[in-house]
C-alpha cells in the first residue's frame, strides 16, 4: 500500500511538529484541529475532532492517519482508519485502547500502529535492541522521565504532556514480568533511587510504558518492568493526593488541580534509562542505554524535549512503513522495530542529534 498522503489529527505541541517533520520528509500532509491554525508549513482544516463524522471524509481520502489526540478519542479515529482501509498510528499509553485497536488489526487492510511515542514507543525499541545482544535474559528494566530542567515546588514537575495521559499512568495498574510470571502491579509502587548522568532521581511504576513487551518476552526473561523517572519526593506526594485523599476516583478534579498548579515550561529534559542483564558470551553481563535529551531547535523553532522526542519517534515509524522497512498490514509491536534502521531515518536521526546536544 502506497503511503504518501497523511492526515495528522490534533495540532498541539506534538501534533504540529509531527506534521512539520513529515512534510519535511516528503509526505503530502494535512493537519486537522478543533481550532483555526495559521503559519504552519502544511495545509490545515478546522473540524470538530470529537465527532468522527466530521473527519471521516478526510480519512477516506488519505493513505494514513496519525492521531495526536487524547487517548479517549483514539478508538473512534482507529475505527475510521479501519473502515477506510488506511494505515493508523497513534501515541497512546492506554492499555484498553491499544487492545481494541489490536483486535481491529486482525482484519485490517492497512497497518495498525498504536503506542508510537516515547514510552511506550522509543523505549521499547531501545530495550529490545539491548536484549537482542544476549543469549539468555535475566532482567529488562526501562525508565523514562519528561521533566522541567529547573524544577520548582515539592512535586518538581510541569505538565508538558497531556494531563489526561499523566493521570491515566498514575492510576491504572501496570503489567510486569516478575519472577518469570506476567502480573499486574499498582501504579506508584516499587519506588527506587536512580542515577542519571550523576543526578539523583527516583522512579516508580506507571501504567502503559511497556506496551506489548510483557507478551513478547513472556517465558524469556525473569524480570521486566517500566518505571517513570521523577525528581525526589514526587511519588510520595502523588500517593497522598491520589490514594489518601481519594482523588484517584475523581480524575477530572485532579486534572484541574494539576493543570492549575503545574504549568508547562519551555526548558525541559527527557531522561531515558534502559538496562538489560543476562548471559552474554557465556558470562553474566549488563548493557545500558542512558541519555538526557534537552530541548532542540528544529526548522528554526525551539521545541520542548518531550515534543521532539515524541514527534521524532512516531514520524520515524511512518517513514519506515513508507519505505517498506516495516510491515504494511496487521498490528505493529514497537519492540519489533529495528533500532539501527530507526536511527537511519531522517526523523529517527534527531535522537542522534539530541545526543550531541545532551546535558
Amino acid at each position: 500500500m502506497a503511503l504518501n498522503k497523511v492526515l495528522v489529527l490534533g495540532l498541539g505541541k506534538v501534533g504540529s511538529l509531527v506534521a512539520t517533520l513529515l512534510q519535511q520528509s516528503g509526505f503530502d500532509v494535512t493537519g486537522i484541529d478543533n481550532f483555526q491554525q495559521s503559519g504552519l508549513p502544511f495545509s490545515t482544516l478546522q473540524l470538530d475532532l470529537n465527532q468522527q463524522k466530521a473527519y471521516l471524509p478526510a480519512i477516506a481520502s488519505c493513505d494514513a492517519v496519525i492521531s495526536c489526540l487524547p487517548y479517549s478519542l483514539n478508538v473512534a479515529v482507529a475505527q475510521a482508519a479501519f473502515d477506510s482501509g488506511v494505515h493508523y498510528f497513534d501515541l497512546t499509553e492506554d492499555v484498553t485502547t491499544t487492545q481494541t485497536i489490536r483486535d481491529m488489526s486482525k482484519t485490517s487492510k492497512g497497518l495498525m500502529a498504536p503506542q508510537c511515542g516515547l514510552a511506550p514507543g522509543f523505549i521499547a525499541i531501545v530495550g529490545a535492541h539491548l536484549a537482542s545482544r544476549f543469549e539468555q535474559l535475566r532482567s529488562i528494566e526501562l525508565r523514562v522521565g519528561a521533566l522541567p530542567m529547573h524544577p520548582r515546588g515539592k512535586l518538581g514537575y510541569a505538565l508538558n504532556w497531556s494531563p489526561e495521559g499523566v493521570i491515566n499512568q498514575y492510576i491504572n495498574d501496570c503489567e510486569v514480568i516478575r519472577m518469570g510470571k506476567r502480573q499486574l502491579v499498582p501504579a506508584l509502587e516499587g519506588l527506587e533511587t536512580i542515577l542519571v548522568n550523576g543526578l539523583v532521581m527516583e522512579s516508580f511504576t506507571t501504567s502503559g510504558g511497556l506496551g506489548t513487551m510483557c507478551e513478547t518476552y513472556a517465558g524469556k526473561v525473569q524480570e521486566l518492568n517500566y518505571k517513570t523517572i521523577r525528581y525526589p519526593g514526587h511519588c510520595e506526594l502523588m500517593r497522598f493526593l491520589l490514594c489518601e485523599l481519594y482523588l484517584r476516583h475523581h480524575r477530572e478534579l485532579i486534572g484541574k488541580i494539576l493543570t492549575n498548579a503545574l504549568p508547562a515550561v519551555d526548558e525541559d529534559v527527557v531522561f531515558v534509562h534502559a538496562a538489560v542483564e543476562g548471559i552474554k558470551g557465556g558470562r553474566l553481563a549488563r548493557e545500558e542505554y542512558v541519555r538526557a535529551y534537552p530541548s532542540m531547535t528544529i526548522h528554526e523553532k525551539r521545541w520542548r524535549a518531550i515534543s521532539w522526542t515524541t514527534a521524532a519517534s512516531i514520524s520515524a515509524v511512518v517513514e519506515m512503513v513508507r519505505d517498506g522497512v516495516l510491515p504494511q498490514q496487521g498490528f505493529l509491536k514497537q519492540e519489533e522495530i529495528p533500532f539501527d534502521a530507526f536511527l537511519q531515518t531522517k526523523n529517527g536521526a534527531l535522537y542522534l542529534q539530541g545526543e550531541r546536544k545532551s546535558m
